[in-house]
């Protein structure tokens, strides 16, 4: 704010001896040291006053949010729905009790030994693939070999 360092302090120290005078020197420093603090508390509470109009301004954006978020929120209403959506999504078969005694099977349910689908065919692994064994290898070392095939021939 007001850069006034030592020096300059002196200076208007000095001046203000000879101005004011010795013996009222005393009374205009009390008076301006007054006027000083008179002028950092108007600040203080002018700063107070605006960081307290921006909480307000917050808090009446956080309350708008609030309050469009909670409009039209009853939760019994909405655990109401859902339960009653809930019934009405099950078919018919599922509410009612099976005829006939539980051990035997429907004719509706997936076999365990028959796929769900019968278009689709179950899950089948095929078996790695073996490794090459020793004869085949010798066979292929054997055309690498220079004497094995007679220039001209194609090894077969």
């Amino acid at each position: 704010m007001l850069d006034i360092g030592w020096g300059e302090l002196i200076v208007i120290g000095i001046v203000a001896l000879i101005a004011i005078g010795p013996k009222e020197l005393p009374a205009a420093l009390r008076t301006l040291g007054q006027w000083t603090t008179k002028i950092r508390r108007m600040a203080s509470e002018f700063q107070n006053q605006f960081h307290e109009a921006m909480r307000e301004a917050e808090m009446a954006d956080l309350k708008k949010q609030v309050d469009s978020l909670t409009s039209g929120f009853d939760p019994i209403e909405t655990a109401r729905r859902e339960i009653e959506s809930a019934v009405e999504d099950k078919p018919p078969s599922a509410l009612a009790a099976p005829s006939g005694s539980s051990d035997a099977p429907r004719a509706d349910a997936p076999s365990a030994h028959a796929p769900a689908d019968p278009t689709v065919a179950p899950d089948v692994q095929t078996p790695p693939a073996e490794p090459a064994t020793h004869t085949e290898t010798d066979k292929a070392l054997a055309l690498d070999e220079p004497s094995a095939a007679k220039p001209g021939e194609r090894p077969t």
